[in-house]
């Protein structure tokens, strides 16, 4: 429904729509593009495309931070308890299971990650092994972690991951 500039104020106030409220965007009907929600596996079907074309790219959204290669691979961080994902592996996307509601997001993390002296490991959670990603930015990892640091309090960062069940 759209509302004309003499009509009454949605507000409630009695005034007319143009001498009340200055924001119209938000009375108006949104487009269909505008209402459109950013969920994680849509972020991680963007990241294994990427990976898939080979085009290499670091980008973040809220705790999260992914990563493609030239080589092929992408992955998945989240910077509060440091785990992992792999989601692309040699230009193929590998499936992963993520599950979200409007409340809450699940992750299979497959693994734990740790910079250490400029250099990026992987554990895996289920035989312990650690890798050295060599090929990943390292450096351009470790900025985005701390972009996020930034730009949530402690408390906030600490609240954000809970453990299940």
């Amino acid at each position: 429904m759209k509302i004309g500039r003499n009509e009454p104020c949605p507000c409630g106030s009695g005034k007319k729509f143009k001498k009340c409220c200055k924001d119209i965007s938000k009375f108006q009907p949104k487009a269909p593009e505008q209402t459109a929600q950013i969920t994680l596996s849509g972020e991680v079907e963007k990241l294994q495309e990427l990976a898939t074309a080979g085009k290499a790219a670091v980008n973040t959204l809220g705790v999260f931070i992914f990563v493609s290669t030239e080589q092929g691979d992408g992955w998945l961080f989240e910077m509060t308890d440091a785990d992992a994902l792999k989601v692309a592996e040699n230009g193929k996307k590998i499936d992963v299971e993520i599950t979200e509601s409007a409340e809450t997001i699940e992750v299979n993390w497959s693994h734990h990650f740790s910079i250490r002296q400029k250099k990026l490991y992987v554990t895996d959670y289920k035989d312990k092994t650690e890798t050295l990603l060599d090929d990943l930015p390292t450096h351009s990892i470790f900025a985005a972690i701390k972009r996020i640091r930034k730009k949530f309090p402690k408390d906030v960062l600490a609240s954000i991951h809970l453990d299940g069940e």
